[in-house]
């Protein structure tokens, strides 16, 4: 029988949210780019695991409409272990029904994805965005030829070449991985799928993994976040690391800002000209 699709219930870090197209009332900041209406689509895991603020399944980690479907009897068993075999199909069809409710743009739950990214952009006429690794080629070309990328992932010996040459990445000769199987307050949550999370257990073993790895590699240039759970600690990892670094997040919010309008507000560029002829007088 074929995988069946259901609408996100509970995305959020409490479940019970009856939602199905959710934050699509955020209040945006006043600003002088018009931002669309039309939301990002994610296509979901099918997890019971919390998501607090920060993870891709989180609606409140954007400020920006969001909208969410599940393929059913995905787990990060079948998509991280397995390939997603079996599950591609049904994966097609949750991109198509996203587009058919109107999103500008598709991004995933689980960065394994990328091993899909072509035959899922295939599937829709809205860009798709697979994984976070998209950002890795980017990331080669920002930084010196003699540094390389480190590349920070849920289960590194599941991310194999050709997860890395569908999204261009032909050599990993500048690629470090990092597994974070050695993290077990944020891997076996995740893993089993359990209820609960110890979101500070879980920063505090991401944060001394992910530096300590970094402090022995002195030739990383920048990091990338495979695993698109791990943006609620970015922050603390790019400040005990200071290193550049990409993830999910950063992909969605780059994503969603190159389908938006970038219409000037004429009066606010106005009202800045007295404080730009100020700063370049002499």
């Amino acid at each position: 029988m074929a995988a069946r699709l259901r609408s996100l219930r509970a995305p959020v870090y409490a479940p019970g949210c009856d939602n199905i197209m959710v934050n699509l009332s955020v209040e945006r900041p006043t600003s002088n780019v018009q931002r669309p209406t039309a939301p990002i689509g994610v296509l979901m895991l099918d997890t019971r695991f919390p998501r607090p603020p920060g993870d891709v399944g989180n609606p409140a980690t954007f400020d920006f409409p969001v909208v969410y479907r599940v393929v059913e009897r995905a787990t990060p068993t079948r998509v991280v272990d397995g390939g997603a075999e079996g599950l591609v199909d049904a994966f097609r069809e949750a991109a198509r029904e996203l587009e058919a409710a109107g999103v500008s743009v598709i991004t995933t739950s689980c960065g394994f994805l990328a091993l899909h990214q072509q035959t899922l952009a295939d599937a829709a006429s809205v860009p798709v965005f697979t994984s976070s690794l998209l950002q890795v080629p980017l990331a080669l070309a920002a930084i010196s030829s003699r540094r390389k990328v480190g590349v920070v992932s849920f289960k590194a010996e599941a991310l194999t070449p050709a997860h890395f040459a569908a999204v261009g990445v032909s050599s990993l000769d500048r690629v470090s991985i990092l597994d974070l199987e050695s993290a077990p307050a944020f891997y076996r949550p995740i893993a089993e799928d359990r209820p609960t999370l110890d979101v500070a257990a879980a920063e505090r073993e991401i944060v001394e993994t992910v530096a300590a790895w970094a402090s022995s590699q002195p030739d990383l240039g920048a990091l990338v976040l495979e695993c698109t759970n791990l943006p609620p600690y970015s922050a603390a990892i790019q400040r005990a690391t200071g290193l550049p670094l990409w993830d999910v997040v950063t992909l969605v919010r780059w994503a969603y800002a190159a389908v938006g309008s970038s219409e000037l507000d004429v009066g606010r560029l106005t009202r800045a000209l007295p404080l730009f002829e100020l700063l370049t007088s002499d």
